[in-house]
């Protein structure tokens, strides 16, 4: 049986290149298993005790690191540049009315789609405050700067 030392040396291998060229985890706990398996195979323990060991150890690797590695990857918001207009003042060039599913801002040199986050109608020439983005449309609120001082 000492070709199965090269077997399990091999699927350690293979399992760990196939980890090495993947963007996420999805073999690390099988070179774990193999290793293990390799170990009793130079001990000189039975194939069966072998497959055994691979089996419970990758499972038992994978069910201790799983939630870990979940905790770790979990969808972060990643920021990209187009996020820097959130917090800033624009100007309304197209009434916002989430019912007519209408309106436009003109914010950081673009006019951007735009609806009020609290559904109110927001006209055309207001100034208004970017407060989030989904997707390429800006959801904003009117400011109280007493409308550039047009009292």
């Amino acid at each position: 049986m000492d070709w199965m030392i090269w077997i399990w040396l091999g699927a350690a291998a293979v399992f760990g290149i196939v980890e090495a060229l993947t963007a996420g985890l999805v073999s690390i706990w099988f070179v774990a298993g193999a290793l293990v398996a390799l170990l009793a195979s130079i001990l000189k323990a039975e194939l069966t005790v072998q497959l055994v060991l691979f089996v419970v150890v990758s499972a038992a690797a994978l069910a201790v690191t799983r939630p870990l590695v979940k905790r770790f990857t979990a969808n972060r918001p990643v920021a990209t540049n187009l996020d820097r207009v959130i917090g800033e003042t624009g100007r309304v060039t197209e009434t916002v009315d989430n019912e007519n599913a209408s309106g436009a801002v003109y914010v950081d040199g673009k006019t951007w789609t735009a609806r009020s986050v609290n559904g109110s109608v927001i006209p055309a020439g207001t100034t208004v405050r970017i407060l989030k983005m989904e997707g390429v449309k800006l959801f904003v609120e009117k400011t109280e700067v007493l409308e550039e001082l047009n009292v």
